[in-house]
């Protein structure tokens, strides 16, 4: 993988498709070290397959809000797009960790906290040295034809 590279896991696929997920769910996005791998084949992934960076300064911890499932998906022209208008941004502080390596875009609602995404940090990025933001790609997140 390289910088930037963006996976869904297809576990959540099939949960969006199965609808699984309901449109009030709210999906996050947290930042987490490389204990653990993602692999977009994992059987069922959860945010605590992961461990997510400290929260000694401006990371908190479960990461940024993204919004809810109904703001996030919408449809035209026959393509169904994921899309977050909040590209995440945790600001440069002496006190956060050194070692983020992955963001985990996951269902914050859901009591298991399912995993939807991951994207390559290309870690480590030492978050005490400089700002952190994730920016989504123009076109979405997901878009499925």
């Amino acid at each position: 993988m390289a910088r930037g590279d963006l996976v869904i896991f297809e576990e959540a696929l099939a949960k969006m498709i199965a609808g699984d997920w309901a449109s009030t769910d709210e999906f996050w996005c947290a930042i987490c070290d490389n204990t653990a791998t993602p692999v977009a084949a994992m059987a069922t992934p959860v945010l605590g397959d992961f461990t997510e960076v400290g929260v000694d300064g401006t990371y908190v911890a479960g990461g940024l809000t993204l919004g809810a499932l109904s703001t996030l998906v919408s449809e035209a022209a026959g393509v169904m797009t994921f899309d977050s208008a909040t590209n995440p941004t945790w600001a440069q502080d002496d006190g956060n960790d050194a070692d983020a390596y992955w963001g985990i875009v996951y269902n914050y609602t859901d009591a298991g906290k399912d995993c939807f995404c991951f994207v390559d940090l290309d870690g480590p990025v030492d978050m005490s040295g400089g700002d952190l933001t994730i920016t989504w790609n123009v076109l979405g997140i997901l878009t499925i034809p």
